[in-house]
């Protein structure tokens, strides 16, 4: 049984005049023991004007330790604007090491480091109701690694061998009190400047090429592309760059979204 199309869709209930979509910015620059991210600055108007064109409010923020970013974003979490909001956008830029995003403390992979973990927890349907059934388009610019993206492929006849399974089984005997039942993590987008394990580029001059892609791409394709089919085409546009490949990640859309600007 299929669904009829407009449940397939994202509602935008409220017009553009009432709805109030706020989107949230942090980007780290400067820190105490890592060089500086030169040409982010330009990484943070580029995303501002975009956002902004699309009817955010946009929150930013500089310069925080893994625990000033998760206070910010429980606050931008609880902030009444999301009842009466379709959606929102949450940006972050900033060095990375392969467990999550680097605060301005940072010196070693294990130090002032913000876990990927985290965002989800601050906006999952259980601490942030108000933005349950709700886009939640997460981008993040940072590096996951040291590794370049691209390979030399060889012909080998040796064929690469499988991945051993990490799927999590739910122990059996649990118990829930939760009167209504909602997915504890749902309606989440997640693009990520690179695949895991992997470098992310930036130029001092122009800044990230992975937000300079994604302001294109946006900017030609949101007026007739769902999220989903922008996100592929800022992937798409990495082909001529295997250094690099932007990656979707923990994505829980259970229908499209539709952005809509000028409606």
């Amino acid at each position: 049984h299929c669904l009829p199309p407009s449940s397939q869709i994202y509602p935008i209930y409220l017009p553009r005049e009432t709805r109030t979509r706020r989107a949230l910015l942090i980007c780290n620059i400067e820190f105490e023991h890592l060089r500086r991210r030169d040409g982010a600055e330009v990484d943070v108007g580029g995303m501002t004007k975009l956002l902004e064109g699309l009817g955010y409010v946009v929150d930013i923020h500089r310069n925080l330790t893994s625990q000033g970013m998760a206070t910010v974003m429980k606050d931008f979490a609880a902030r009444k604007e999301h009842r009466t909001s379709d959606s929102t956008f949450l940006v972050f830029m900033s060095h990375g090491v392969r467990a999550g995003l680097c605060g301005t403390k940072s010196s070693s992979e294990t130090t002032d480091i913000l876990s990927l973990d985290t965002i989800y927890e601050k906006f999952n349907n259980k601490h942030c109701q108000a933005l349950l059934g709700k886009p939640k388009v997460i981008v993040i610019q940072s590096c996951r690694g040291s590794h370049v993206g691209s390979v030399m492929v060889s012909d080998s006849t040796h064929p690469a061998l499988p991945p051993t399974s990490t799927a999590h089984t739910i122990p059996a005997g649990l118990e829930d009190d939760a009167i209504c039942e909602v997915h504890l993590e749902s309606d989440f987008a997640t693009l990520h400047s690179s695949t895991p394990d992997t470098v992310s580029w930036r130029s001092p001059v122009t800044g990230s090429l992975f937000i300079q892609h994604l302001i294109e791409q946006f900017r030609n394709h949101t007026c007739n592309s769902d999220l989903h089919e922008i996100f592929q085409k800022v992937q798409y546009s990495f082909g001529k760059f295997p250094q690099q490949l932007p990656s979707q990640e923990r994505t829980t859309m259970l229908r499209k979204f539709y952005l809509f600007p000028g409606h």
